[in-house]
């Protein structure tokens, strides 16, 4: 368990070795070129699946690197003979060595079926993985990117929540794996940037959707499509009047590209997100409208730690990014369920698929 912390160490101790020179080197001659190299770890998965298309639109060469745990091959067989796309099938938890001008760190399981599935590797990936990456950063001197989330806030006291409000967090519950893991990475980020002077940019996550989310991933917008879809009933847990906000992923890859494009001395943690609230109930009734499902809703108890409401302040995006999401719910719907729709035919729907 400790050889991702040893490999660190060792490349800590080492700060002049020839593969830090090479990337010195490497660095100085790429700042001379107009795109970028760019690492995206988690690339397989729903949002950096996505990420990728974005940054290899925009002309940078993007490397991807993903164990596949929860992300898919499917997401990114489009990509298989793209000129400036390289797959590494690799596990954060280990020290990865490349030469790269950014990095966006998104590898960590999200859903709580997958995080909770094996929640002692859940807290090694957003901790290893984060110490890993800012190594990594560190020798390069690049700016980072950590995908963090709103679940730093736990069930909030405070609505809607705000980047100073520090949280309500229950540190050894079921989610606690996925909640403290990403709070430690946060902790993390920011003192490789006191102690290291390391350019660093943390986004706090609310929750998103769209084409690509895994169909079993026990998200509750996925969820409800695919029981509707089924004319299965709807699981809403507890009577549905908890809330969420909900954020199309195109509109989520804009807000990040526009944070890694920040000065260097805003560092966040900013809220990504959709500020409009809905009730878990009004998302039930809204999927069984929009695929004409014959779905009837079934009520379940409520798991536990599920925060009662959930909903982003984006002052600061706004001010700092000039982001706030476009695509409205009924909208981004609407192109989710397509995509379901051809996943569930068979069709093998195209990841291109926005």
């Amino acid at each position: 368990e400790g050889a991702g912390f040893a490999a660190a160490a060792i490349a800590e101790l080492h700060p002049q070795s020839g593969r830090e020179q090479s990337g010195r080197e490497n660095r100085r001659v790429r700042n001379y070129e107009p795109n970028k190299r760019v690492l995206v770890t988690g690339g397989a998965g729903f949002l950096g699946s996505h990420l990728i298309d974005r940054l290899l639109a925009q002309g940078h060469e993007v490397v991807c690197a993903d164990n596949l745990f929860t992300g898919t091959r499917r997401n990114l067989e489009h990509l298989h003979l793209h000129p400036r796309f390289e797959f590494i099938r690799h596990d954060v938890t280990f020290p990865l060595y490349l030469e790269v001008d950014q990095i966006y760190n998104l590898a960590c399981p999200a859903s709580p079926i997958h995080y909770q599935h094996d929640p002692v590797q859940t807290t090694k990936t957003s901790v290893h993985g984060a110490i890993n990456m800012l190594g990594l950063a560190k020798r390069l001197r690049c700016p980072i990117l950590q995908a963090s989330t709103s679940e730093v806030y736990g069930d909030p006291s405070v609505h809607p929540q705000v980047e100073s409000y520090w949280g309500n967090v229950n540190p050894i519950g079921v989610r606690s794996c996925y909640d403290e893991g990403k709070r430690c990475a946060e902790t993390l980020f920011f003192d490789y940037h006191r102690q290291h002077k390391l350019s660093i940019k943390v986004a706090r996550i609310f929750n998103t959707y769209g084409p690509r989310m895994h169909p079993n991933d026990g998200r509750v917008v996925s969820n409800f499509i695919v029981q509707a879809l089924n004319d299965e009933p709807i699981t809403l847990y507890g009577d549905g009047s908890q809330t969420r906000s909900f954020c199309y992923g195109d509109d989520m890859i804009t807000a990040f590209v526009a944070l890694m494009a920040t000065p260097p001395e805003f560092t966040g943690p900013v809220n990504l997100g959709n500020p409009t609230e809905f009730s878990i109930r009004q998302l039930a009734e809204k999927v069984i409208a929009l695929t004409g499902s014959k779905s009837r809703i079934e009520y379940r108890p409520l798991p536990g730690d599920d925060p009662t409401q959930r909903q982003p302040d984006i002052a600061l995006a706004r001010a700092k990014l000039g982001w706030a999401p476009t695509v409205a719910l009924d909208e981004g719907l609407k192109k989710t369920i397509a995509y379901f729709e051809a996943m569930l035919a068979g069709a093998a729907p195209s990841a291109a698929t926005k």
